[in-house]
């Protein structure tokens, strides 16, 4: 790790613990779940001018909700806690925005049909997450929406493709990647991103603490919050994040509005409590991750280990320039192919055989 890389908790951990916990009318020391799918009107006049958008309050979950809210305001401030720095510096103001969704595939899909429309074009990265990758092979294209996968880490397979595709409107990327953790330039594609297509970058496996792409210049970042976010295998979450109040106000909101892709009050609740520790996880997930690579690295059994901490990466310079950490995410390849794939598999003792990541 590069020697600019210090202590990583530095600023995030108190915008974990303290943005958007107001003083709530109880005095409780943590914010209350808002367990209600409806909240009460003063008189029918107050309930117009709420629908009506000339007052603010709370109406009902589904459009907004005060616990569902304050993750938001956490993520924000994360996603967005250099460039509202670098703004105030400058005499200026930064806003960051964030909606909460029930999943991560609810904010993909969400995200990419507020984008995206019949006749349309999308241009993303040959390796995702499985449903993200079924979501644009399969969906997508039933909706006269054509898709081109390319090898993202090269930009210039990128610029080929938008030149091929002049309808492109969206570009998304995951980096690191699930699960090759192959890593794309996210600054050198942001600059090829021109005339409406925007960049949506999935940010799950780095979180706001190793890495903020709308710093290095994308337009949306995503999140499944029920990975590193959450932290404790103990719900399901999405978020979407940007600097575009008008993106969000005038698509990302009204879509999650008509498909109810919203999170429930008690899910929001669980996901903000682990997000109070999710500096300091990071930090000692990083420092575990880069010890067992290593280790992996060095055993007499193993093919190839895919982590972007070891010098054997081939994009370890890239990772050091765009990220302020490595991650907990190690792929490796054993030697013997799928059978001793299997018996590592089904002689674990100390790692639990499961899907998803990113719990304790």
């Amino acid at each position: 790790m590069s020697s600019k890389r210090i202590d990583l908790t530095y600023g995030f951990s108190t915008h974990a613990v303290h943005a958007g916990e107001a003083i709530n009318e109880t005095r409780s020391h943590i914010n209350p779940v808002f367990q209600t799918s409806t909240f009460k009107f003063a008189n029918a006049e107050e309930g117009h001018r709420m629908f009506a958008g000339e007052h603010s309050g709370y109406v009902y979950s589904r459009l907004g909700n005060p616990t569902v809210e304050l993750l938001e305001t956490k993520v924000a401030a994360l996603e967005g806690k250099n460039l509202i720095a670098q703004a105030e510096k400058r005499g200026g103001h930064l806003s960051v925005y964030a909606i909460a969704f029930a999943s991560g595939m609810s904010a993909i899909s969400t995200v990419a049909l507020s984008i995206l429309s019949p006749g349309d074009h999308l241009v993303t990265d040959n390796i995702l997450y499985g449903c993200t990758n079924s979501l644009f092979m399969n969906t997508l294209p039933r909706m006269n929406i054509g898709v081109t996968f390319v090898d993202c880490s090269n930009p210039d397979n990128v610029q080929r493709a938008l030149e091929e595709h002049p309808n492109t409107k969206m570009v998304y990327l995951e980096t690191p990647a699930n699960p090759t953790m192959k890593l794309s330039d996210i600054g050198a594609i942001a600059g090829l991103c021109k005339g409406g297509v925007r960049l949506v970058v999935d940010n799950t496996f780095a979180t706001p603490i190793l890495q903020r792409p709308l710093e290095l210049g994308a337009d949306i970042v995503i999140h499944s919050t029920t990975k590193y976010i959450s932290g404790h295998g103990i719900a399901l979450g999405g978020m979407a994040v940007s600097t575009d109040k008008e993106l969000f106000d005038n698509s990302i909101y009204p879509a999650i509005i008509d498909t109810g892709g919203n999170p429930s009050p008690h899910d929001a609740w669980l996901i903000n409590m682990g997000l109070k520790t999710l500096a300091i996880r990071m930090e000692r997930h990083c420092r575990n991750a880069l010890e067992i690579a290593h280790w992996l690295e060095q055993h007499p059994k193993v093919e190839r280990v895919y982590y972007p901490g070891l010098p054997s990466h081939p994009q370890k310079e890239l990772a050091e320039q765009q990220m302020d950490g490595f991650g907990g995410i190690i792929s490796f390849t054993v030697k013997g192919g799928l059978e001793s794939s299997r018996r590592v598999l089904d002689n674990v003792e100390l790692c639990t055989l499961a899907v998803s990541l990113g719990c304790v």
